[in-house]
Formats: structure tokens, sequence, C-alpha cells
């Protein structure tokens, strides 16, 4: 509608439309007029009704009504329009119960989702495709917001099939508007079946016939639009209805009235040139563009606007709202930038602060935030679309018990209830892979509260049962007690024969509610968890037939991702976290602008996975760069506070970032804003201390009578290579446990080839032919992962068939086994020696061989010359000196048989360490044991029966284990120190 067609259904009548610059806090601006014009008689003001955008804006309002107010006061009713992205209905004054003129229900946004996830599945094995339940899940959500569109821009979705797509389209989007109109065409059936309606119907319906009661009966009380901006058919009808009516009024926030008439009519939307037919493309990503729109919907132009002349709370110099309007200027109008007046660039009160990472801007932030606090009565506010920077500066926060009010809330996900929720579906599709249970058993509302304490002790106890190799999925492989067994069955049934999501939801809440009871459903967290699981289970039977076990962990999630939960109360009462619609309507003394990197604000438009920009433009659908639009809008909104502080990093997580256009223009205009270099300054310095002391490299010297008088001979190369090692081993008792679902280290293989020799030795009596079934036995019996054993045992098949086969062999040429993982000891040089022999064989000639095994690679002849992998000499020692029962002879073969790849391809290998003749550099065969007697007498003599300290990494170059590495602090000395480190 024109302005004069509006004028011509109300002669005479002078539109009320108003508009509150952006360097006025809007809210406070607006209460105070209202006041003004209606606080005299307190019962007028309570008559009165104020139309919000939503429920934020609302609120926004309600707290400058309470900051104005001396005493009691009758508020007006505060109605929200409703927003369909955030999924907010109308408020009762628009949708009364018990109407004469009843509109039809709308359908719930997840029974509509599930359905249309269905229709896409069903359209999609139609067209020869097999989507996923969460991808279509996903599809159907991008659907709906879609058919949102259509419905709220009044355009009939049965317009798609008179398009003539042609063939300039892809074959992606010719095959995406397909599947569109295939679901659409069953849509309308889905809610005539229901007796439902779209939300965004529902919406138009009342929001119309409001307008169409209030232009035959205007309500009693004033009526006031305040902050309305989207530019909905439906919202323009009522907005013009309101600002033509005896006591309504209309108010914007932000529109400028100042904008040069030729930069104004260039933003569009433009008819058609008369001779090309051609529309000349609107700027739709101007803050000015949306409201421009509005206003020709409403049938009003822009000099019937007027400015509010009311003012109140924070308000920043009238230049803030001309350098506002300059710096957001199309783009052809800022060749005018250098001919501006001063004036008109006022940059006073505004500082940027540009950073290198997040992580220092977020720091920077909350020390700008608790700096605003040293001043009674000062207020701040960040305003950013970025939700992980703001979550970072929450964080920040809370170092200085600051709980800021953060009015976006945090997705259900993230809560403790929705974390359970998905710790519960993620150890279930696992199969109850230790990690995944682990996690899920440790959760901090699982048995919260006296008896929590117990409940951890049995699950530490489990985690270190389930240390080392992921066992066989499912609970009977984890060894799991009654009780936890019990608490889990339910969601094994669930995921065990074909996958439900009503069922296995009903488990997932069933489960939920025995591990932690009412502590899953208890605040608002668990209240929205629980309401979240009961429309699912409501409306899972109207989703997809066929949910695969991937499938469930994303679809929770999202669906999840998708709710937020805000606290009843808020938070710190100065300090606040906003988002885009809250900065327009209040102002706080110190606003700060964060995030200002391109992709973030403004954010990359998302794509419409159904319908290409052609086509949308064709149906007449906005632009999805009208998005950006309302980013520069919602900043432009906020640059109004008295101190601004805009702030940006110059990397994100993927890398170097652009500075966002809004950040450059306001550059280019000003010509460079100061700098807030000391915050960054702060920030870097919070952190850090006065004085690092590094630490010394250690080197404790125990007591001499307190020192072990035992020794191992696989300890002897750590006692010598790593002295600290061995003392943190042996005299602190730290063992290195594995990690949860780990590979399958060295360790592991070469314990269970001794276990499976040891078994083989033991009931098989060392005979070769039957040592490959005795290993097939053992890894049968093991209980290990699938994958694990599919991935592993083939190898270690193979090289026991080698060991098999050499032994067969060397049997033949007289070789005798004479033990298999033989235990001894032997007292020595003041101590006990011990130790365990892979393998001792009688020699043809009478002599002893020592076989060690191995499963990488073997140590060689430099190692042995050099003192250290004095292993086979020191059991060689044992052997010759009795420490193994029934064993007698002299030591003079020594081999190390590798289950590693060999170099021909196949597994296993022999080597030794040492040669007869002495060849290479290498100690003799015979010179073996007395070699390792020498190398054992002189570390006993200096570190167990002497006093030498026991020093961190000796010799590096042979201590290539870490697992004392952090103990010992070495990353802070290693390099440093020369070595003389004290205790």
């Amino acid at each position: 509608m024109t302005p004069a067609s509006a004028r011509a259904n109300h002669p005479g009548v002078r539109p009320q439309v108003f508009t509150i610059p952006p360097h006025r806090s809007f809210a406070d601006a607006l209460v105070a007029g209202v006041m003004a014009r209606h606080g005299g008689d307190p019962l007028a003001l309570a008559q009165g009704v104020i139309l919000t955008p939503n429920s934020r804006a609302a609120r926004a309002i309600t707290d400058a009504f309470v900051r104005r107010a001396e005493g009691g006061l009758l508020l007006p009713r505060l109605v929200p329009v409703g927003d369909i992205d955030l999924d907010e209905r109308l408020g009762a004054l628009l949708d009364p119960i018990g109407s004469v003129e009843p509109v039809p229900p709308a359908i719930d946004p997840l029974q509509r989702q599930l359905i249309l996830a269905r229709l896409i599945v069903e359209a999609e094995r139609r067209a020869g495709g097999a989507p996923g339940a969460a991808e279509a899940m996903r599809l159907a959500a991008e659907l709906g917001r879609t058919l949102d569109q259509l419905h709220v821009e009044r355009i009939d979705p049965a317009r798609l099939a008179a398009l003539d797509p042609g063939d300039q389209l892809s074959a992606h989007w010719a095959r995406s508007l397909i599947l569109f109109e295939l679901v659409l065409t069953r849509w309308p059936a889905e809610l005539a079946r229901l007796g439902r309606i779209d939300l965004a119907d529902r919406r138009n319906r009342l929001l119309d016939r409001a307008a169409r009661r209030w232009r035959e009966l205007p309500p009693p009380g004033f009526v006031i639009a305040a902050g309305i901006s989207t530019a909905a058919p439906a919202v323009a009808a009522l907005l013009r209805t309101i600002a033509l009516s005896p006591r309504g009024a209309v108010v914007f926030d932000a529109l400028d009235i100042a904008m040069p008439r030729d930069e104004w009519d260039s933003l569009g939307p433009h008819d058609p040139d008369p001779d090309t037919g051609v529309r000349p493309r609107a700027i739709e990503t101007h803050p000015q563009y949306h409201l421009k729109l509005l206003l020709d919907r409403m049938g009003i132009g822009r000099d019937e606007v007027v400015r509010w002349r009311w003012g109140g709370g924070h308000a920043a110099r009238a230049g803030r709202s001309r350098l506002i309007s300059n710096a957001l200027a199309p783009a052809e109008a800022t060749v005018k930038w250098t001919g501006l007046a001063a004036k008109d660039r006022d940059r006073a009160g505004i500082r940027l602060l540009e950073v290198a990472t997040p992580a220092e801007e977020a720091q920077a932030i909350a020390i700008a935030l608790r700096e605003a606090l040293e001043t009674p009565e000062r207020t701040a506010a960040l305003v950013t679309p970025d939700r992980g920077l703001a979550q970072r500066v929450v964080a920040h926060l809370r170092r200085w018990g600051i709980e800021a009010d953060d009015s976006a809330g945090q997705p259900l996900s993230r809560t403790p209830p929705g974390t359970l929720l998905r710790a519960i579906i993620e150890a279930a599709v696992e199969d109850f892979a230790p990690t995944a249970l682990l996690a899920l058993l440790k959760h901090p509302l699982v048995r919260a509260g006296e008896g929590r304490a117990a409940w951890l002790d049995r699950v530490r106890a489990l985690d270190l049962r389930l240390r080392g190799p992921r066992p066989a999925p499912g609970l009977a492989a984890l060894g799991l007690d009654a009780e936890m067994t019990a608490l889990l069955a339910p969601l094994a049934e669930a995921l065990a024969g074909p996958l439900s999501l009503g069922a296995v939801v009903a488990a997932v809440r069933e489960t939920a509610d025995r591990l932690a009871g009412d502590a899953a459903w208890a605040r608002p967290a668990g209240r929205a968890a629980a309401d979240l699981l009961a429309r699912i289970e409501d409306h899972a039977a109207a989703g997809p037939a066929a949910i695969t076990r991937d499938a469930l962990a994303p679809l929770l999630a999202d669906l999840m991702d998708a709710v937020a939960v805000r606290p009843p109360q808020g938070g710190h009462p100065r300090i606040f976290i906003w988002g885009l619609i809250e900065a327009r309507l209040q102002q706080a003394d110190l606003m700060v602008l964060g995030g200002l990197n391109e992709g973030v604000w403004p954010a990359a438009p998302p794509p419409d996975p159904w319908l290409a920009p052609r086509i949308r433009a064709d149906l007449g659908l906005p632009g999805l760069e009208t998005r950006i639009g309302l980013a520069a809008h919602g900043f432009a909104g906020a640059m109004g506070a008295p101190q601004l502080l805009i702030t940006r990093a110059a990397r994100d997580a993927r890398g170097p970032a652009v500075a966002s256009r809004l950040w450059l223009r306001l550059e280019a205009l000003t010509g460079g804003l100061p700098r807030a270099g000391h915050l960054a300054g702060w920030a870097a310095r919070l952190d850090r201390p006065d004085r690092v002391q590094p630490a010394a490299r250690p080197a404790p010297r125990p007591p001499v009578a307190a020192r072990p008088r035992a020794l191992s001979v696989t300890d002897l190369d750590r006692l010598k290579a790593d002295p600290f090692a061995f003392y943190a081993q042996a005299m602190l008792r730290l063992r290195r446990i594995e990690p949860v679902d780990a590979e399958p280290s060295p360790a592991w293989r070469g314990t269970m080839v001794h276990d499976v020799l040891e078994k083989w030795s033991l009931e098989d009596g060392g005979d070769p032919a039957r040592l490959h079934g005795r290993a097939q036995a053992m890894l049968a019996a093991l209980g290990a992962h699938p994958l694990l054993r599919a991935l592993w045992q083939p190898r270690l098949m193979a090289a026991i068939d080698w060991i098999a086969a050499t032994m067969t062999a060397q049997m033949a040429e007289g070789r005798q086994v004479i033990a298999v993982e033989a235990r001894g000891q032997i007292e020595i040089a003041g101590i006990t020696l011990s130790g365990r022999a892979d393998r001792i064989d009688r020699l043809a000639g009478g002599g002893l061989a020592i076989i060690d095994y191995k499963t990488g690679a073997a140590p060689n002849g430099r190692t042995v010359s050099a003192g250290f992998a004095q292993q086979l000499g020191l059991i060689g020692l044992m052997a010759e000196r009795g420490g193994f029962d029934g064993i007698e002879g002299q030591a003079l073969a020594f081999d190390y048989w590798s289950l590693a790849r060999n170099k021909q391809g196949g597994f296993g290998a022999i080597s030794s360490p040492v040669d007869p003749a002495g060849k290479y550099g290498r100690v003799r065969n015979d010179a073996f044991v007395a070699h390792a007697a020498h190398q054992l007498a002189d570390a006993v003599g200096r570190w167990l029966t002497g006093d030498d300290a026991f020093t961190a990494k000796l010799h590096p170059e042979r201590a290539p284990y870490g697992d004392y590495d952090q103990l010992m602090r070495l990353d802070e000395w290693y390099g440093r120190d020369s070595g003389e480190g004290a205790a």
C-alpha cells in the first residue's frame, strides 16, 4: 500500500509514527515518553498496551519501567508479537482464549519437523536416494524455516508448480526443487489430518484478526508498537492500523530520518524498469532496508515519521547518530566521506581493540566489564553474535565471582542434564565402549548426593579394569557389577533389535532416571530436558520409520541444541550479555561490541538447501542477504552507548580472520579510532607471574638405608639411564597405567605372547605342534574387540607359527627347551636380583641358550657394549649361579626372537647382540655374563648400596620412555640444566 492509498482509507488522519535515534537508549526513552503522555493517571497507564518484537524486548522495556518508577506502578500490558526464528508465540492479547473467531491450533514444531523428515525420506527414496534420519531431520528443520518464510511473506507454496526453472539450474538445485514440491504436495494433507496449521500461518491469521478488530473497535487505552522492525505483510498491516488509530503510535528504533533522499530511495525495493522489465536489485544488506520495506508496506512515507522527543537513561552525544548513519551509508554514497564535517564523524567515546586470538579477546573484554564495576552504578554489556566468545567471557568473569546476566541462555546440550542425556545415548550407540561408558558413569549428576563417593569408588575400580585395548562390545564383556548392569539393561535392550525412536528415547529417559534420579530433571535445564524427551516420545511415531544407530546421537544433539535454557533469575545487576535485539532496545554505560570479524558480525547467511537464490527471487522471498542488514541494524543500535569498545581477534581457530566490513567502514570514515591497548596489556599480564622460577633438574638422594635391596633384570637399564624414573617406580611406587581404549602397545602384545607361551609350556608340554592351537584358544577367550582381533590376530598367529617352525627345526638339530617363562633370583652385590626368562634351551653341545621374545625391535650390539640392554646377560648370570631350579651350565648363546615383520615380508627373525669372536666391537659370547655382572655391580654400588643421587635423565638417549617426564617437570629444565640438580 502506498502512502496515498493509506490516506484514502483514513482521510484527515496523520499517522503517529516515531523513531528513537540510536544515540538514545530506546527502552528508557520510550518509557519516558509513555510516562509523560499517560503516566498522570495510573489507570490510564494500566489500560495501555505495548507490542514488542519478542519476550526479550518485553523484558527490556519492563526493566526500563522499573528504573523509572519511584514507587508502585501499574504497568501497561507488554505483548510480544512473537518471533518465528525463536519459536515464540503471540502474546495472549493477540491470541485470546475462547475467541468468537477460533483459529485452528498450530502444529507443534517438533512434530512438524518429524513429519517433514519422514516425508523427505519417502521423497528421497522415490527419487533413488537414501538419507539417514539425522540428515533428514536437519533438512526438515531447514524446510520448516523456508515454509515459514513463505507464510510470513504470504506466498502460496503452490506457486512453485507454476515456476519454470528452465535449464539454468544445476542438477543439485533442480533435484532439491523436485523434492521440495513432493513434500509440500503432501504437507497440507498431513495438517488437515491432524486438524492443525503452521505456526507462521496461524500468526498471520491472528495478526490480521487483531488489525481488523482494532480498526472496527480500537482498544480503550493507548496502543504502542515499540521496536518492531519485521517487514512481514501481516505485521505491517497491524502497525498501519495502530499508527492510524486515535490512541495508537508506532515507535521505531534507529529509523534514519536524516538519510539523504537519494540514498533512501536507492535501497529499494524497486519497480521493474519499464523498458527492460528488469527489477533493479535492492540493497538488502543495508541496515535501513527492512525498515524502508516495512514503511512501504504500511503505506507511510518516511517524511511522516517524527523524532521521539523524549530521552532517558544512557545517551551518547547526538553526533553519534550522524556517525552511525554515515558509516553505514550505501557503498555508492561513501564518496561523501572525504567532505564530511567533524561533527558528522564524531568519534568521542569510541575505542577499538584488536588482539591476536579469541582467547585474548575474551580475556580483555572480561577485564573491561570488570573495570566498569569500579565506578558505582556504572553498567556494562557485551553484545556479540558469537556465542563462543560470550561463553568465554562469562567463564572469565567467574574468576571475580561475577555471574553475568546472559539473555540468550545456553543450549540444552551444554547444561548438566543435556550432557547426561548425550552421554547416555553415546554410550549406547558405541556398544558401551569404555570411554563412553566411563564418561557416563562419572557424570556429575549420576548418584549425586550422599552416595556419590561410594559410587565413584566403584567406577574408579571399573576404570582400572578397563584400561588397555577395547574389550568386545556389549555389557557382558565389561565385568560390571550387578547394579551397574541392571541400571544400563533397559538401554541395551532398546538398541538390541530394530530401532524405534520412541523406544530409544524412553530408554534414555528411564536410564537417566535410574542413574541420576530427580537431579536429572531439576531446575530449568532439567525441566527443559524432560519436556523435550516427552515431546519426542509423543511425536516419534510421526517421524522416519527407520532409525540407524549412527543417527541417534547427532539427532538428539541437534534437537537439544535448538532448546535454549535461560535461568529464571538474572545474574549480576550491572553486567549483561545481550543479543542484537536487546542491544537495539537498551543501552549500558559501556557497550562492548565483540567479534567484529567478517563471517561473525555480520554472519555469513546460512544457505537454503531447498530453494536456489533465483527461485527465491522468482517467488518474491527476501534474499538471504537480508540477515546481513538485520545484523548491521543491531550493530547500529548497539553503537549508541556513551562509551563504546569494539573488539576483534586477528585470527580464529581456522586461521587469519578478516575484519568485519562494519569495522573497516568505521576506520575509513573516522581516519582511525583510538585503541584500548591497555586492556590487551592487562589481559597478557593477568595470568603471568611476576617471577618465573623454573624447576631444577630433580636429583633426590634418599638415605642409603631406605633404598631398595632388590632389582629385576629389566630395571637395570632404567636405573642407569634415568635414575629418577627408577626412584619414582621403586621407591614412590608410581606405576603407569594404560589409557582407556588404548591401541595394543608393544608391552600389551608382549604380555599376550608370554601368556600364550607360559600356558603352552605348562599345559602342552612345550610341544611345537600344539602352540598354534594354544594361541587360538587364548585369543578366543580374551574377549577383545572384534576389530582388534581382526587387525592384530593374523600378525600374532603368523609370529606364533614362525616360533613353532623354528623350534621344531632347532629341536631336530639336538637343541632342547628346558624352561619357558621361568622365574628365578640370586643374591649378588648386596641385593636380590630377580627376573623371568622367556625361554632357556640346552644346546646340543651342553651349554645354555638364553632367549628373549621381542614384539618390536631388538637391542643391538652397540647398546650392549655401552653397558645397557644387559637382560640376556643377567639371565645367563642367574642361570649359571643356580637362580633357576634344576638348571645349571654355562650360558653360551644369547638370542632375541623378534616377532615383528622381517626383511622377507613375513614375521619373525633371530638376532644376537653378542658375537663369539667379538667382531664389530661387540661383547664376546663367553664374556657377556661377566660384562653384565660388572654393569650390575657398578649400578648397585652407586644407587642402591651407595648414596648417589637419582638424577633425572642421566642418559636421555637411553631413556626413551616418558612415563615420569611430567613428574620430573622435564620441559622446565631439559636443555637448560647442566645436570647438577637439587633434591
